[in-house]
């Protein structure tokens, strides 16, 4: 098959949907397939809609993956006839973030319309599936593809986690993710200004998403006195995120929003019970009180309550780190979703056909 895939930028973006598109187009090619990206500038929502006066979709492809993040550029060349089908992969809807009310009904009209063009899509979780049908209804092609949460191979078994779960002082926390307003850092360190129990908070993600939020972040760590407890890395991968991830008891991201939440997972895959909000798709794997904690969005208190309990009772946190070991270890690895993908896609080419 020939595949194209219509991305923002370039394919080495580092942020979870980036890395589900990254890791999709390893597999497929691994499998035999072409993939060729489809890059448009990534600039600002009014410039991507401006996409439209010129854009059009490239001929000679069998099908046409579009990241949904896409879709203001995507309008007017989705209403022309298809060259091929096109599939949505959809990783969260930019109308469920957190912004005022008239935004997102502006939003929503953009994207709806944009929902209505394609022929099919690639869902990352429930949560993306119900929030599109609801805005469009369900007789469109889809298929649930959660993301790839297995790109590391843990070398710690139950009775390293059991151990590291009893360490104490401090209480060694992990925010995985871009520092970005969506991801709640600064609700984190809200939640843990006024504490008394020894603590280390590990910050590590990307600083130049968004470098006005992220110095800010640094600022209220420094006010807050954090300066000696609260380190900001930037991204890691490979074997210096291991290092954390290893080193890591807690993975804390009181997100605002999330369409699934990859890094939760691949935390759980260290045995690392997970604090995130109720807000999106987290409950999908987080059994709340059971292998980690699910708060109400921007909570700090709750998020606070939370985490002392953990601090101060290390039977509670061995038993929610094995807990979160092992449902990890019931997620389906990344190849196998990656067939079920792939025998999507062909059944859309032979549909049109």
């Amino acid at each position: 098959m020939k595949i194209g895939l219509v991305i923002y930028g370039s394919l080495n973006t580092m942020s979870g949907g980036y890395l589900y598109d990254r890791k999709l187009v390893e597999s497929l090619r691994k499998r035999g397939d072409q993939v060729e990206i489809i890059s448009l500038p990534w600039r600002n929502y009014v410039a991507h809609l401006m996409d439209n006066f010129y854009f059009h979709l490239p001929h000679g492809f069998d099908l046409i993956i579009e990241d949904e993040l896409n879709h203001p550029s995507l309008l007017a060349a989705n209403a022309e006839e298809h060259p091929c089908p096109i599939v949505s992969l959809v990783h969260n809807l930019h109308l469920l973030e957190p912004r005022a009310a008239w935004q997102n009904n502006l939003y929503r009209i953009v994207e709806q319309k944009y929902l209505e063009t394609v022929d099919g899509f690639i869902f990352n979780s429930t949560t993306t599936q119900k929030a599109v049908q609801t805005l469009i209804g369900d007789k469109k092609a889809f298929i649930i593809a959660n993301p790839p949460t297995d790109r590391f191979s843990s070398q710690m078994d139950e009775n390293q986690i059991r151990s590291r779960a009893k360490e104490s002082n401090p209480l060694r926390l992990l925010f995985l993710g871009n520092v970005i307003p969506l991801k709640g850092l600064h609700m984190l360190l809200e939640a843990l200004r006024h504490q008394t129990f020894n603590f280390r908070l590990d910050v590590v993600g990307s600083l130049t998403v968004d470098p006005t939020y992220a110095r800010k972040m640094q600022k209220k760590a420094a006010a807050y006195g954090l300066s000696s407890k609260v380190f900001f890395h930037g991204v890691l991968d490979n074997e210096p995120l291991i290092e954390r991830l290893e080193y890591a008891q807690v993975m804390v991201i009181p997100s605002s929003y999330e369409g699934f939440g990859i890094a939760y997972l691949e935390g759980m895959g260290f045995g690392l019970p997970a604090i995130a909000t109720t807000s999106g798709a987290a409950f999908e794997f987080i059994t709340d009180g059971e292998n980690g904690y699910l708060i109400p969005p921007e909570n700090s208190s709750a998020l606070a309550e939370r985490l002392t309990m953990l601090a101060n009772d290390r039977e509670l946190l061995e038993r929610m780190s094995i807990n979160a070991l092992q449902r990890y270890q019931q997620q389906p690895i990344w190849e196998q979703t990656v067939d079920c993908v792939r025998d999507f896609i062909l059944q859309m080419i032979n549909t049109e056909q």
